[in-house]
């Protein structure tokens, strides 16, 4: 699907537009330069000679050859979407984005433009002023809209979080986040125009397979892949060496080799599962990873790390192999049970507490509030980890940003047996944390609260439970795989939308002292 950049003139569609595609690595395409070129003339020389009803029919026939092909980011002029039939083509074959901009910097923007705009010829003041009031109903008509006052990269940056689309770098080839209701339907598609090959292995559990698996395989079948499924058991106690093994043998059963692709359908243990077994068959083939709860979506589907866990501890061996794609279908969270999306809405916190502020007040508001919003939930939690593994994509320094509340909710998850979901655990390790942050006067006073308060407003929990044996809990953060030099090193919150990283405690004994 395109992404079409609408808005008046001045608003920088075409400046925006560049660098969208080249962020998202998507080609550019401008409107008005693409009529020029058809034309062998000038918009102005089009207008001055034959008039705006001539240009008007041309932009059509353009844009009718546009929005065919490879998906793309286009420019459209100031006035393409007036003509219903316009409008229409474009919305059935992309996302409309309206670039929003007060008058006052549309005519400063204007009157220092070396292109002429014919419309606007002559009195730009009032002929600027007398359009937008013509157009005004038009413009507001569009839902998507980002504020085109900031300098371009926020714009684009805006722009990726309304849509739910990213291409991440920093770790070889960059690959796709693509957040979509009903994205399983057009799954072998996008596959196929990412020229990804076959045979396709999907993976998946006994949760999620009986729901989606079918949906993936018939949508492979449809695009001419041979696929095939394996279902292994759902829960963390199957993420292991076992379960690996058998992602491999299955892999050699379906005839895979180093160009093939393996899917990975369900939450974070069969993506990291998935995601390990393609890093070491053959010593490395593609994968692509389907999240299907709202834990995986936001966190662990993106980035590259992989892995499996050992008795001692959680995902103590791994590696970091990137997949090729990242399809949320938000529309899979339908299904998802209340107490898992809960958990989910743990790293969406934690993505507001290290990095965004506005997320976190989104998450303050409490269950019912974000409950009704889930695909800007997905599309704002993805955007805050996007961000943080392309600053550091093999957790060198910033990337640590995101173990706040991971070191004592490791800890806790494996002590309980894995009762605790992980986003339950992370919850009271971020709880444990912010407490012990404020105590080593990293934070200030009352910041604990707040968080504990916005964990609880969420249904989260938020207390370690008297039955864990504090000495089995120093021991699992020993193990902890952030450690360094025998040093266990914590990521603390320092305020809500920034953390510090590396802070040392020697003695994990006073971890837990007054965390009640």
């Amino acid at each position: 699907m395109s992404i079409f950049l609408y808005g008046p003139s001045g608003s920088g569609k075409s400046t925006v537009g560049k660098y969208l595609a080249q962020t998202l690595n998507l080609p550019f395409l401008d409107l008005d330069s693409e009529i020029e070129i058809k034309l062998g003339t000038t918009i102005i020389e089009i207008m001055a000679n034959q008039g705006e009803n001539v240009f008007r029919d041309a932009e059509a026939n353009v844009l009718q050859n546009t929005v065919n092909g490879v998906e793309k980011v286009v420019a459209l002029g100031g006035g393409t979407l007036l003509r219903d039939e316009n409008r229409e083509l474009v919305e059935k074959s992309g996302k409309v984005i309206f670039l929003k901009l007060d008058l006052r910097t549309l005519e400063t923007r204007l009157s220092h433009d070396r292109h002429e705009r014919p419309l606007l010829a002559g009195d730009l003041s009032t002929k600027l002023a007398t359009m937008l009031e013509n157009r005004q109903a038009h413009y507001e008509s569009f839902d998507l809209c980002s504020n085109a006052f900031q300098p371009p990269h926020l714009v684009v940056s805006n722009i990726q979080r309304l849509l739910g689309r990213y291409h991440l770098r920093g770790m070889g080839r960059g690959y796709d986040v693509v957040v979509k209701d009903g994205g399983l339907h057009q799954f072998g598609e996008m596959l196929r125009s990412r020229r990804l090959d076959g045979p396709v292995l999907v993976v998946s559990d006994t949760n999620v397979a009986p729901l989606y698996g079918e949906r993936v395989i018939d949508s492979l079948k449809s695009a001419g892949y041979t696929a095939n499924k394996l279902v292994i058991k759902a829960g963390e106690k199957y993420k292991t060496l076992e379960t690996v093994s058998m992602i491999w043998h299955n892999c050699l059963e379906g005839g895979l080799d180093r160009s093939s692709t393996i899917i990975a359908l369900g939450g974070g243990v069969v993506g990291d599962l998935t995601g390990f077994a393609a890093s070491t068959f053959m010593r490395g083939c593609q994968w692509v990873a389907l999240p299907t709860t709202l834990l995986a979506m936001v966190d662990a589907s993106l980035g590259g790390k992989t892995g499996f866990d050992l008795p001692e501890g959680k995902n103590l061996i791994g590696a970091f192999h990137p997949p090729r794609l990242v399809l949320a279908d938000t529309e899979t969270l339908i299904t998802l049970p209340e107490r898992e999306l809960r958990a989910g809405l743990a790293e969406v916190v934690k993505h507001g507490v290290i990095a965004d502020r506005d997320l976190f007040d989104l998450c303050a508001q409490g269950w019912d509030e974000l409950n009704s919003h889930l695909p800007e939930v997905v599309r704002r939690g993805m955007a805050v980890k996007v961000r943080v593994i392309e600053e550091d994509p093999y957790e060198q320094g910033k990337r640590a940003a995101l173990n706040f509340g991971h070191t004592i909710g490791h800890a806790v998850e494996l002590v309980s047996g894995f009762t605790l979901l992980h986003g339950e655990a992370v919850s009271i390790g971020m709880a444990a944390e912010a407490k012990l942050a404020e105590r080593l006067k990293v934070a200030k006073s009352g910041l604990s609260e707040a968080l504990i308060k916005t964990l609880k407003g969420l249904g989260l929990p938020v207390d370690i439970s008297d039955e864990f044996s504090r000495d089995e809990l120093i021991q699992a953060m020993k193990m902890d795989k952030k450690k360094a030099d025998g040093v266990v090193r914590f990521t603390l919150p320092v305020k809500i939308g920034e953390v510090e990283v590396g802070v040392e405690v020697k003695d994990l004994k006073t971890v837990f002292e007054e965390l009640k």
